[in-house]
């Protein structure tokens, strides 16, 4: 699967998250090679923190983890589509979604 992916300069690719009862789309994250693998061996999220440098398994901290019941890749192989069962917020700020706020029209 991972010959399918299109992995950008820095060697991620886009993952949205979207939880599967519901099809809201929680977030978007960056997975690399290892956090995708990391990811389908545990059955949880685990990400790429691009302003930490290091591996991130949602909820490790939070306590609301992702638990992945499919991941999908798009037709140019560029993004990921990771669909969870989520165990609480997906959110830093206590909010579902990080897709909260809507822009106002101009």
């Amino acid at each position: 699967m991972f010959e399918q992916i299109r992995w950008d300069e820095r060697g991620l690719v886009p993952a949205v998250v979207q939880d599967a009862a519901t099809r809201q789309v929680l977030m978007v994250a960056y997975m690399n090679a290892e956090s995708l693998r990391q990811t389908m061996e545990t059955g949880e999220t685990v990400f790429w923190s691009r302003s930490r440098g290091e591996l991130w398994h949602k909820g490790e901290t939070s306590g609301n983890v992702q638990r992945v019941t499919g991941i999908y890749v798009d037709c140019d192989g560029d993004t990921l589509l990771v669909r969870v069962n989520p165990a609480g917020p997906a959110c830093h700020t206590g909010e579902v979604s990080c897709f909260y706020r809507r822009l106002e029209t101009m």
